[in-house]
């Protein structure tokens, strides 16, 4: 049965009221969730808030809420319960660094906006799979090319490439979650591919 299937289903679930349901539907996403946040976690309080935590509370978000989300289902789910996430994420964050989120705005090298990928973050991903002995060698100078490449990017751009590689979402759903055209958010990632591929080609990393 494909995800698209299971999630119908899940939801007629919990609409004959089978409570159990939520969680089953919680899980069913919760990985490309976890990618999600895995690139999106401000490392400031990475030591104090882990992305299970997050989700945690994400779950919880979505098992008072889910109500509102049957009465008025015009997004995917996915779309939907990603969206929540994020928004507890934002709330997570502030509540943990304050007045140093509204400093970073002003900083030379500032955070991402908030919910946004981050270029360290969406670095290490890209070359986590260069685990030999060979390609350790050049895996940190890699990934600071990368790191550089992708904080010059325009963020919109960047992000593009976070929710079609991490989330693996089609084009549709990434035009969804950033409020764009469909051509919009096909021509950013086209964009954004290109230019990393020209960076990804000497080091032995593909997309």
């Amino acid at each position: 049965m494909s995800s698209t299937d299971q999630t119908a289903a899940l939801l007629d679930r919990i609409r004959a009221g089978d409570s159990a349901a939520t969680g089953e539907l919680f899980e069913l996403y919760r990985e490309r969730l976890w990618r999600m946040l895995s690139v999106r976690l401000d490392r400031r309080i990475a030591g104090r808030i882990s992305v299970d935590d997050v989700l945690q509370e994400a779950y919880l978000d979505v098992a008072g809420r889910v109500d509102e989300y049957l009465a008025d289902p015009t997004a995917s789910f996915y779309v939907w319960v990603r969206f929540l996430t994020v928004q507890r994420l934002q709330i997570v964050q502030r509540a943990h660094l304050g007045s140093k989120m509204r400093d970073a705005r002003n900083e030379v090298s500032a955070q991402p906006p908030s919910g946004f990928a981050s270029a360290d973050s969406m670095a290490g991903q890209f070359v986590g799979t260069m685990t030999s002995p060979s390609q350790a060698a050049i895996r940190n100078e890699l990934q600071d090319r990368l790191r550089t490449a992708l904080d010059a990017m325009d963020p919109l751009d960047r992000e593009v490439l976070a929710l079609r590689h991490f989330e693996e979402l089609g084009n549709n759903e990434t035009a969804a979650i950033l409020q764009l055209s469909k051509d919009a958010a096909s021509k950013r990632y086209i964009r954004a591919l290109k230019r990393l591929r020209e960076i990804l080609s000497g080091g032995s990393v593909t997309l």
